[in-house]
């Protein structure tokens, strides 16, 4: 820690819960790698899929590949959706589930990660599986996984991830959602494996508390460079694909960086860096609210217009 000396005792909390909660997630993604050697990779291709007549680079092993989850390879936001999923088999009541229908609304209009907001969604999320078993989780993760995941998966994305698996290297997911949802996100999708935000357990029972800080921003940079030192991967010959701004941090470390249905922010950051661009959206599916139907066509009303007035403000 001397090395962070000259930073002011916020910053160098802040960046020491980062430094902690990637080496966590890294730790956590090598014990629970979601496939082996002789896993079947997925098959078929998608017309939105770029030609990379050089890249990926067949036969390299020391490159891989990252992927952010929300909004870059599924639509919207995992944790929302592990959420209606829960409210289905009653871990929670109906007015937290309009609050997950608003977080939802939020996302996918106003189009970014606002903290606020994912914090408060992280901080409900604790609160409702603190005392549950993590297999009990996992187990029902993989069912909500069937009921509000699989047909959100972006074809374009799954097959430039497909393109790394091909070509014999590794790809891991790298998102703020809990390591357990999203290692069954990658198991599900064939992938590699999955770097998320660790909760702490205690003999196999969540305690309502994380290990560091939400695997976000910073710290999604510090748990790749974490497995990339374990795994002896070189950055400069990995890549690293995200939708979002915040992830510029992690995007940056790589040498091959794509900007996946990008924001505005990232959008005018991958160009004047000559970073590659993929929008696999159109104006119906940009458009799309996936809000958990229970919320109530009230609830889902008042969000959403909320939701749309903030976003027309902002532009």
């Amino acid at each position: 820690m001397a090395a962070l000396g000259w930073l002011t005792p916020r910053r160098r909390s802040a960046t020491a819960r980062s430094v902690l909660a990637g080496e966590a997630a890294a730790e956590a993604a090598r014990k629970t790698s979601a496939a082996d050697d002789d896993a079947a990779l997925l098959t078929g291709t998608s017309e939105d899929a770029p030609a990379e007549p050089v890249f990926p680079v067949a036969g390299d092993v020391r490159a891989a590949a990252f992927f952010d989850l929300d909004n870059t390879v599924m639509q919207g936001a995992a944790i929302f959706h592990f959420g209606r999923g829960l409210y289905k088999r009653k871990f929670f009541e109906r007015r937290e589930l309009t609050r997950f229908a608003w977080q939802q609304a939020w996302f996918r209009l106003a189009g970014v990660e606002d903290p606020e907001h994912m914090q408060d969604a992280r901080d409900s999320a604790l609160s409702i599986v603190k005392g549950h078993r993590v297999s009990e989780l996992m187990s029902i993760g993989e069912e909500i996984y069937d009921e509000y995941m699989a047909d959100r998966i972006w074809p374009g994305t799954r097959a430039l991830a497909q393109a790394h698996l091909d070509a014999g290297q590794k790809v891991w997911l790298v998102t703020a959602a809990p390591v357990e949802t999203a290692t069954i996100i990658a198991r599900r999708l064939g992938l590699t494996g999955a770097l998320g935000t660790v909760a702490e357990s205690v003999d196999g029972v969540y305690t309502g508390r994380l290990v560091g800080e939400p695997l976000h921003g910073p710290a999604k940079a510090e748990a790749v460079r974490a497995l990339a030192a374990a795994e002896d991967l070189d950055l400069d010959r990995c890549a690293a694909y995200s939708d979002s701004h915040n992830d510029i941090p992690m995007l940056s470390l790589v040498g091959h960086p794509y900007a996946i249905n990008p924001d505005t922010k990232l959008r005018k950051h991958a160009r004047a860096r000559d970073w590659r661009l993929r929008d696999y959206r159109t104006g119906r599916k940009a458009a799309k609210v996936g809000i958990p139907a229970a919320a109530g066509v009230g609830a889902l009303a008042g969000g959403t217009a909320a939701a749309v007035a903030l976003h027309r403000r902002r532009r």
